[in-house]
């Protein structure tokens, strides 16, 4: 094999930021693979709890992913997804409220397209701005 046939490699120095973000990869929880869309709010706090209560937490252990199948098939008169009333009854404001208390972040899936994976809830083509603005109203973090 001719030297030109072998591709140089430049190493280069690099050093992490010293800003404490990213430490480790991101670590959590996501309802999907056992629960698909039978999830509920009762379902994501024992969750939070158990994440906390098993010390998985206190090892980087920080979100608690709720996947599809959390929104009503329709959006509010405003445009607005909303909650599946039948199973988080409080909203996902107050269950973000709870997850955040035990120190943990709470995740929501949503989709790029007119509606979910699922084709039980709308997706957010076309209100992308207004869903990012109502996670942020949610402090989905």
């Amino acid at each position: 094999m001719s030297a030109a046939a072998i591709p140089i490699l430049k190493t280069t120095h690099s050093s992490p930021l010293a800003n404490g973000v990213a430490r480790t990869p991101p670590m959590g929880w996501n309802s999907w693979n056992h629960f698909q869309c039978n999830i509920d709010e009762r379902t994501i706090k024992t969750t939070a709890d158990a994440l906390v209560s098993t010390g998985l937490a206190a090892l980087g252990y920080k979100y608690v992913n709720i996947d599809d199948c959390w929104g009503e098939e329709t959006r509010d008169w405003k445009g607005s997804l909303r909650a599946k009333a039948s199973t988080f009854p409080s909203g996902i404001k107050a269950l973000a409220d709870y997850v955040h208390s035990k120190g943990l972040k709470l995740g929501i899936y949503s989709d790029a397209g007119y509606s979910t994976c699922s084709k039980k809830m709308p997706g957010s083509l076309g209100h992308e701005e207004q869903d990012a603005k109502t996670f942020a109203e949610w402090l989905i973090t």
